[in-house]
């Protein structure tokens, strides 16, 4: 190769501004070096190869990235997924179909921050379907003006895209609303507004059922800590009694003065007897 990537490596530093400066910095290949490269990941899985391919287009990945910072989402973040997408374009990059590496890489690049985008601007999803996920990346660039669609609008939308007029205002209503807290605080003068919707959900505590089975549920566990204790020899019996379940708790040296041991030896049958217990109520 006539010139070898000036910057071998990015080192990450914490500092988002740091990271886009060294990339930036980075060589671009020529045509020659760029399939020469392919050439080698694809015959001989030359990581180094493909390292340096990555490397040397992180700038695209920055760039289409910034595309995408109206949804409210970290740059890093975004341009973390697209580095994802780049990687897995260099890894299916054939050089002999006669385009530059980053004409090919713009699909995958674009598809991982899709998803990244889609995943995570609503706790809700708002596209599923594969006509709502295209409509989603281009209504707003669609938008002749603020507010709702006309009819004439949404058809005209419609028929650009592709897509049923009632995909085009569903996805409008889907854009147009916020995430509701599940168990936002009471207040305001709206009563209706003032009511979370986790105040809908029934409250299951006091039914008759319920509380059976939770008595039920208790009884059962302390059968099973009786069980487990009846089955320890009796100084570690003696030992879990006075350390967890008595009103006034002994202490490690206490019992060690006791039993005529150490602290360390009264800790460790301790932690023994423990874990026989515990083996004994999973059982």
């Amino acid at each position: 190769m006539s010139k070898e990537l000036a910057v071998q490596t990015i080192v990450p530093t914490g500092n988002f501004d740091a990271y886009v400066s060294a990339a930036y910095q980075l060589p671009m290949l020529s045509a020659e070096e760029e399939h020469s490269l392919a050439v080698d990941l694809r015959d001989n899985q030359n990581l180094e190869a493909a390292r340096k391919l990555v490397m040397a287009h992180l700038r695209f990945v920055i760039k289409i990235a910034r595309g995408y910072s109206g949804y409210g989402l970290a740059l890093p973040d975004l341009v973390q997924e697209g580095t994802v997408g780049l990687m897995k374009a260099v890894k299916r990059f054939d050089p002999d179909i006669g385009v530059r590496l980053v004409s090919f890489a713009v699909h995958w690049i674009k598809a991982e921050i899709h998803e990244f985008v889609l995943r995570n601007w609503r706790i809700v999803k708002v596209a599923t379907t594969k006509s709502q996920r295209k409509l989603f990346f281009n209504l707003r660039s669609s938008k002749k003006r603020l507010g709702w669609f006309s009819q004439e609008e949404v058809e005209s939308v419609a028929e650009q895209l592709g897509v049923k007029p009632e995909t085009v205002l569903q996805m409008e209503a889907r854009l147009s609303n916020h995430d509701v807290a599940f168990d936002a605080p009471l207040g305001g003068d709206d009563e209706l507004n003032s009511v979370s919707p986790s105040a809908y959900l029934p409250d299951l505590r006091m039914e008759p059922s319920r509380q059976l089975e939770q008595a039920d549920s208790e009884e059962d566990d302390r059968s099973r800590l009786y069980a487990a204790l009846e089955g320890l020899d009796e100084r570690s019996r003696t030992i879990l009694q006075s350390r967890w379940l008595a009103e006034k708790k002994a202490t490690l040296h206490q019992l060690a003065e006791q039993y005529g041991v150490s602290a360390e030896r009264i800790r460790q049958i301790e932690k023994s007897a423990m874990q026989k217990i515990r083996v004994e109520i999973a059982a």
